[in-house]
């Protein structure tokens, strides 16, 4: 099956790379490209793409916006959004990962970790690079209570290996790692997920990636 995806950003010469690296990959097609944040939405709730593709900063809408939009709490058939920045530390992008994004990328991640990116978000996962977004998570973790909201609390207390899958999904390990460092099976990590995504009401890994930085639950 071919991933359909959209890609917005303010920069011709940003959308024509990612274009040229993505329509190289033999099950990846740009459908769409778009020079701001709204005509991304527009061509997003038109085209359906399975990836949306997203520079946080752009004109007449920002991608923290455009994120919302399309993947927030409050879309009722909320699409798979990545976001990508220039900046690794820039607090735009914890917004945009709140408001619904799959994930993120640096413009500098190369060929290979941005299809990678791309293929997470089309089968409902989320690529949490250890050097970026797991950083990224750590440095807003240890800002003060006046910056952040409380972390929402579980419906029902997590189990032990609850806890430590959900410390290798901070930390972030694929499913494969996850079931390595365990010793358990794919679908056993795979249940595991399923049920602590229940229990923190969170719809992908970057949510329970946030939610363990957030309740200090990665070592430091």
């Amino acid at each position: 099956m071919t991933i359909r995806v959209l890609i917005a950003d303010d920069q011709r010469i940003v959308r024509a790379g990612l274009r040229l690296i993505l329509d190289a990959e033999p099950d990846i097609e740009v459908v769409a490209e778009a020079v701001d944040g709204r005509e991304a939405v527009e061509l997003a709730e038109d085209l359906r793409p399975d990836v949306c593709l997203l520079d946080i900063r752009m004109p007449e809408l920002d991608g923290i916006e455009a994120t919302r939009l399309l993947a927030g709490p409050d879309v009722t058939d909320p699409l798979a959004v990545v976001v990508i920045t220039t900046f690794d530390l820039d607090e735009y992008v914890h917004g945009a990962l709140k408001a619904g994004a799959r994930g993120f990328l640096l413009k500098d991640a190369g060929p290979d970790l941005l299809a990678q990116a791309v293929r997470a978000a089309a089968n409902g996962d989320a690529l949490i690079a250890p050097s970026v977004t797991a950083r990224l998570l750590s440095t807003f973790s240890g800002l003060g209570d006046s910056t952040r909201e409380p972390a929402a609390q579980p419906i029902a207390p997590l189990t032990e290996r609850e806890e430590e899958v959900l410390v290798t999904v901070a930390l972030g390990r694929t499913n494969a790692e996850i079931a390595d460092v365990l010793c358990i099976s794919l679908s056993t990590v795979k249940t595991h997920l399923a049920s602590l995504m229940n229990k923190l009401g969170a719809r992908n890994r970057v949510e329970l990636a946030m939610w363990a930085y957030e309740t200090d639950r990665v070592p430091k």
